[in-house]
């Protein structure tokens, strides 16, 4: 059996991670309303200001409390999504279906069982 991934923890960090997930679907909320209703980007600018933020801040916490979080299906999806994010900010003619398709994906991510979520992919943990 593998060796565990080293685990870090700071007073608090369920109630920040939390405040960031609001922040975090308070801006996927704007922007889909914004991308949906076809407004010009600076109606919806704060809110992708907001989900990025947040989704960095999500990231960062996540990866410092576990070193290896980037090397798991959780981490290395949230390296694609920021991937078609910069996609979806290139191609505004697909703005529409990209934002579907990372909701959809983030939806079966987030709600997979945990031993997948947290499959070690680069280690074969």
């Amino acid at each position: 059996m593998g060796k565990k991934s080293p685990q870090r923890n700071i007073p608090g960090k369920r109630l920040l991670i939390s405040l960031l997930r609001a922040a975090h679907l308070v801006g996927v909320a704007g922007v889909g309303a914004g991308v949906l209703a076809s407004w010009p980007f600076p109606q919806w600018q704060p809110y992708a200001f907001t989900l990025l933020g947040s989704g960095l801040g999500i990231l960062l916490l996540d990866w410092w409390s576990n070193p290896r979080h980037l090397a798991q299906v959780n981490g290395l999806f949230v390296l694609a999504k920021l991937a078609l994010m910069g996609w979806f900010v290139l191609q505004a003619g697909q703005r529409e279906w990209i934002f579907w398709l990372i909701l959809v994906c983030s939806a079966l991510v987030a709600h997979a069982p945990a031993n997948l979520r947290h499959r070690d992919i680069l280690s074969r943990r």
